[in-house]
């Protein structure tokens, strides 16, 4: 994401000691003690929306809720009831046949949704991208920088982006997203992890004249409008994850490497986010924050390279699975 414009700019030599002093601190070993899942939401055949478990090896859905009508059937529901919830998901996946069975759906007979649609917040973290700081010869931040988006912006992980007539420079940016499944206040950096649910991928779609040059500089409406938030595929348990802070992260526009980094160059991870947001705010389940973005996005090119209709944007980080929108 982003610097505000009145962030003076830094000299190389100093930004290089910053990024060796934070590519240098070790996070802290990750808690949690959910079991490994792919959490999705989806529609079957007839339209109904429901939750299920993705198979990665087969790319079916366990319709859990199906299997056990004690799981609440939307993500928020879902993840408010906790552990308990998570456990009863996996109990139900696990005793499932992922390639045939009753409440398996193959591909063809379901529609992957925005895993999450009602958070009561969506949280997004300015320039914590190390590579991302050094591409505008601009300070790591000590601090996170925080801003929002509304949820809704939240749309479908492979669902079109409506290209507002009232922006005329439009532009990308693929992030790793952390969502919230525990409350929480004044976390600790330790305990952090175990109030995360899980990990997803979002598109932080944003109208750079709106959030750099018109409303008073503040970054709201440019990144807020309708659609401005694709999410997805899948809300991926942190055990079911190598190390989420170090994933390959990329971003491709109409098939060509527009963004290509890892998530071993955030600034602020996972930890010291979910403990300086809980300072100022309670965390609540569902709750989605979006991380921040890797350099390349079209704004710093020499031309500018402004997203236009009939472009097609996908977002990816590994392990967790890629978002695809066609602009609109």
């Amino acid at each position: 994401m982003l610097c505000a414009k009145q962030l003076s700019v830094v000299t190389i030599r100093a930004i290089r000691v910053q990024i060796k002093a934070t590519l240098m601190s070790v996070p802290k070993k990750a808690k949690t003690s959910y079991p490994p899942l792919r959490l999705v939401s989806f529609t079957n055949k007839e339209g109904t929306y429901k939750l299920g478990v993705h198979c990665s090896s087969t790319n079916n859905v366990v319709d859990v809720c199906a299997v056990d009508d004690t799981i609440p059937g939307d993500m928020k529901s879902f993840l408010e009831a906790g552990q308990s919830a998570m456990e009863a998901a996996n109990r139900a996946f696990q005793s499932s046949n992922t390639s045939t069975g009753p409440h398996v759906l193959t591909p063809d007979q379901y529609t992957l949704k925005a895993p999450i649609t009602n958070p009561e917040k969506v949280l997004c973290i300015g320039m914590n991208y190390v590579d991302h700081c050094t591409e505008q010869n601009l300070p790591v931040p000590v601090e996170p920088i925080i801003f929002n988006k509304f949820s809704s912006a939240i749309t479908d992980p492979y669902g079109p982006v409506v290209k507002p007539d009232e922006t005329d420079q439009l532009d990308y940016e693929v992030e790793l997203c952390i969502v919230i499944g525990k409350e929480g206040k004044k976390v600790k950096e330790e305990d952090a992890m175990t109030y995360v649910a899980g990990y997803t991928v979002a598109h932080d779609v944003s109208a750079r004249d709106w959030q750099l040059h018109k409303n008073g500089g503040q970054w709201l409406l440019g990144k807020t409008f309708d659609t401005f938030c694709p999410l997805g595929p899948a809300i991926v348990t942190p055990s079911a994850l190598s190390d989420p802070h170090n994933l390959a992260i990329r971003c491709k526009l109409n098939g060509e490497v527009v963004q290509d980094s890892n998530t071993n160059q955030l600034v602020h991870k996972t930890e010291a986010l979910v403990a300086f947001i809980s300072r100022f705010v309670t965390i609540r389940p569902g709750d989605v924050i979006l991380t921040g973005t890797p350099p390349g996005v079209g704004c710093f090119r020499k031309p500018p390279l402004w997203l236009k209709k009939g472009d097609v944007v996908e977002c990816e980080v590994a392990e967790i699975g890629s978002v695809r929108n066609e602009i609109q």
